[in-house]
């Protein structure tokens, strides 16, 4: 067991989206080690067919399984949806958490609240996106907003040039001013926070999965006596299917990023 205390935590998303997520898991864990792997390449998911998302994702989490990881985290909400019950059926023994749309704390926050859920099509299209409503949604008002899109522009950074704004306001400038809070149900948002924001107006209340995932994986952890024993901050190594200098320095450039 102590031989894999010592390993890595595997973190993967389609692309620079999950690494909202890792920020969380290194603060919530500092003596890991994490492997980040976005799948840039065949970003984003919430644009692809589930069979596709479902073969990329068992795909990856193969890789890093055959290379020692000790756990898994999907840092996608889609890929969660489409994939984490094959992923953990393929895998008993290795801890699999995923990230689903924080529709639960935020209904929990406005109980009476107009709350819109930004999201792919492809996770507002699925069944575990409506069980969640069906379960968390209580005398909220929830409002499904698709951002075909979005992620994609997200991918190729520059967040603050004119057509980020101009997009945000086609998918929810209609709310302004009549809006309680926003759930980020793709990972890629919470990197443009900032800027929902500027278009929603000051007042509106965000929620995002990423602590809840890295509490989780805590959790998770120590269940199977598995958390790190060390003294030294945990290592962090990206790596991408688009595998280019550029790519990887964009990763870095996210990681830094405050949202």
């Amino acid at each position: 067991m102590a031989g894999r205390r010592d390993g890595f935590v595997g973190v993967f998303d389609s692309g620079v989206g999950g690494i909202s997520v890792l920020r969380s898991l290194v603060e919530e864990l500092p003596h890991e080690d994490f492997r980040f792997f976005g799948d840039s390449a065949n970003a984003p998911y919430g644009e692809k067919t589930e069979g596709q998302v479902l073969e990329l994702s068992c795909g990856i989490v193969k890789r890093f399984v055959d290379e020692g990881a000790k756990a898994i985290v999907i840092a996608c909400n889609t890929a969660t949806s489409v994939a984490a019950p094959t992923l953990r059926a393929a895998y008993p023994d290795v801890p699999i958490v995923g990230i689903e749309p924080a529709l639960k704390p935020a209904a929990r926050a406005l109980p009476h609240g107009r709350i819109l859920v930004m999201a792919t099509e492809v996770t507002l299209r699925l069944e575990k996106y409506h069980e969640l409503v069906r379960a968390w949604g209580g005398e909220c008002e929830v409002v499904p907003v698709p951002c075909p899109g979005l992620a994609a522009r997200i991918e190729h950074g520059d967040l603050d040039a004119p057509d980020v704004l101009e997009m945000l306001g086609r998918y929810v400038g209609a709310h302004a001013g009549h809006v309680d809070g926003v759930v980020l149900g793709c990972t890629h948002y919470p990197f443009v926070r900032r800027q929902i924001a500027e278009v929603l107006g000051p007042d509106v209340r965000f929620f995002d999965g990423g602590a809840g995932t890295a509490r989780q994986l805590g959790a998770r952890l120590a269940d199977t006596g598995l958390l790190a024993d060390r003294d030294r901050s945990g290592r962090v190594e990206f790596a991408s299917s688009l595998d280019t200098p550029e790519e990887l320095a964009l990763y870095e450039r996210f990681f830094s990023l405050s949202c």
